[in-house]
């Protein structure tokens, strides 16, 4: 038996020794994973710093902060999540009880991606230990300084036969995959997701997938110009672009494009400065492979705004791309960094009607004042979440589950989705034995009719 094996042998183990069941053990587990946060913060400032060159405030507000919130919910809540749900029994079943029980899968596995390595390898744990589960961690080998922390903290905080942190390249998730667990949970891109998903089903695993797509910021000519200026910028821009649910392309009516092109450059000097390449509290890109990929993207279209690239410290200005054409290479993946390509359009039913043939977002941001426009993209359109005049801030609420559709994943998770999640729900129901109806019984004409009366 390997390295591999024993780890989810142990965790299997401790997971049937019920110890994982009660409030108290669970709400006990989630306190001391706030109190490792807090004790390590300092570090956790300097590993994303190093990995991402992330600044103070994108750390606090989009890793540590978002952690703190999730856990703050889910102690909150957690002893209703866990009580048994009365559900209604039809007449046919008088005197019987029926009910639902959220039960824990058993071993999870969480594989996190290197773009929000604290808060995408830690979130869904939180659900994963809050319903009972024991879990194992595999954050991305991308971002070392981050993966170390994670294993140290882990290591030192909890016991690894019930909370693990297993770090390595992709040979080691594969080793992982080939071993049967309880549920997955993964956050990455759309081909690993398949991948992933053909190594669960070897064990009839069920697996979330949180994963991406090309996540349009769409403008109307009635949209607040300034504010939607304002608010795609710092969605676009945010971890250099890094993030699954930026808007991944802009897509505005005619009549409003230039004064929103004014109004965004003007967006991008002030939050970043002239020269965002040696700002500080701009982020890097992940890494050569990604900053040469994103390179080759700026020979479409026109560069309107940004466009410099220094390859020493990977850095890729803030950049706005027009000129561009549904069939150019940028058009044809996720983009993943800091470049913004705009098409237009001159009628909305237009706009619709060419997002409709296209792959479903993870996030969609419609802009416009007009509330049966608003209602018209909401009907429309599929996709995972999003947002009304705004970019992001759905991701924050953890009352709103989060989670793709189609090709941008499966499953959803945060706050009480996140519980639902890693539970099953199990169905009961509770017979009484002071009585027995005969109508479900063969041999009796007249159950028949009565039954046939009652279940029509």
């Amino acid at each position: 038996m390997n390295h591999y094996e024993l780890l989810v042998s142990n965790q299997r183990s401790f997971f049937k020794s019920e110890k994982t069941l009660p409030y108290s053990f669970r709400k006990e587990q989630l306190e001391k994973l706030k109190k490792m946060l807090k004790i390590h913060e300092k570090e956790i400032y300097h590993a994303l710093k190093e990995d991402l060159n992330k600044s103070s405030y994108e750390t606090l507000t989009t890793e540590i902060g978002f952690l703190y919130s999730e856990i703050d919910v889910t102690l909150k809540n957690l002893k209703e999540w866990m009580k048994e749900k009365k559900v209604d029994t039809p007449i046919t079943h008088k005197g019987s009880k029926s009910y639902i029980v959220p039960e824990p899968y058993g071993v999870t596995l969480t594989i996190a991606p290197w773009n929000y390595p604290l808060q995408l390898a830690v979130a869904p744990v939180i659900g994963a230990l809050a319903a009972g589960n024991t879990a194992i961690i595999k954050p991305s080998e991308f971002t070392p300084a981050t993966s170390g922390l994670l294993a140290k903290m882990m290591g030192s905080t909890f016991d690894q036969n019930y909370l693990a942190v297993v770090e390595g390249a992709k040979e080691t998730t594969q080793r992982l995959l080939e071993l049967r667990f309880d549920y997955i949970f993964f956050t990455g891109s759309t081909n690993v997701g398949k991948i992933i998903m053909r190594q669960a089903s070897e064990h009839l695993t069920p697996v979330t997938l949180e994963l991406g797509g090309k996540s349009p910021a769409i403008v109307d000519k009635d949209a607040n110009i300034d504010l939607a200026a304002k608010r795609i910028v710092w969605g676009k821009f945010t971890n250099a672009g890094q993030t699954c649910v930026a808007p991944d392309y802009l897509y505005v009516h005619e009549k409003v494009k230039q004064k929103l092109m004014k109004s965004m450059k003007k967006q991008i000097k002030s939050f970043y400065g002239k020269n965002p390449i040696n700002n500080e509290e701009y982020g890097h890109i992940i890494n050569r492979d990604h900053f040469d990929r994103l390179s080759g993207l700026l020979a479409d279209g026109e560069t309107i705004h940004g466009g410099k690239t220094d390859s020493e410290v990977r850095s890729i200005e803030p950049t706005i791309i027009d000129g561009i054409a549904w069939e150019d290479a940028i058009m044809q993946e996720e983009i993943f960094g800091p470049l913004l390509p705009v098409l237009t359009f001159s009628k909305l039913e237009e706009a619709i009607s060419v997002l409709k043939d296209k792959e479903k977002p993870l996030s969609l941001y419609y802009f416009g004042e007009n509330n049966k426009s608003q209602q018209r993209i909401l009907d429309s359109l599929s996709f995972g979440g999003g947002c009304i005049n705004d970019t992001l801030y759905h991701l924050a609420n953890p009352y709103l589950p989060f989670g793709g559709v189609g090709n941008s994943g499966m499953g959803s998770y945060h706050g009480h989705n996140s519980f639902d999640t890693f539970s099953h729900k199990k169905s009961i129901l509770k017979q009484t034995t002071l009585f027995d109806i005969p109508l479900r019984y063969p041999g009796s004409k007249l159950a028949h009719n009565i039954t046939k009366r009652i279940m029509k």
